[in-house]
């Protein structure tokens, strides 16, 4: 099985991602995630999101591969935007499929979490008032959760 990776500014279109993610049918489940942005209680007018192309889509291929040698895995979509995003907008994809529900779940939860910590992308908010925010820091919960499969 090998990973299908997408770094791109173009909207994700999630009903024809998740319809493809075991289209011949030996899959017992599927399991997607879909990451959008919020619009911060009404203070948000877009997102930025810049990436440093060419490592983005390594580092995104290495964690998928991982998930693959850690999970029986029959496929996985990874699709990550840039760009500008305006609220209600998708920016992330994960789709996962086995023969078996445990290992989809797990296997888009890891991705997921190491796609949020270790893939070089940056944010930088855009408000409704028409200025440029700053660059939004990480989160300590997003290494915590990735810490966890360490332990796994």
């Amino acid at each position: 099985m090998v990973p299908s990776i997408s770094v791109q500014a173009e909207r994700i279109d999630i009903a024809a991602e998740t319809a493809n993610a075991a289209p011949d049918g030996s899959a017992g489940a599927v399991v997607t995630f879909a990451g959008y942005c919020r619009d911060e209680g009404g203070r948000l007018a877009a997102l930025e999101l810049e990436h440093y192309p060419g490592m983005a889509e390594r580092e995104i291929e290495r964690i998928a591969f991982e998930a693959a040698a850690r999970w029986p895995l029959m496929a996985l979509r990874c699709i990550h935007r840039f760009g500008k995003v305006r609220p209600g907008e998708e920016i992330v994809f994960v789709a996962c499929a086995s023969a078996h529900r445990t290992a989809a779940f797990e296997a888009a939860a890891f991705v997921m979490d190491f796609m949020k910590t270790k893939a070089p992308f940056w944010k930088r908010e855009h408000l409704v008032d028409g200025t440029v925010g700053a660059w939004v820091e990480a989160k300590d919960t997003d290494d915590h959760a990735a810490d966890r499969w360490h332990k796994v």
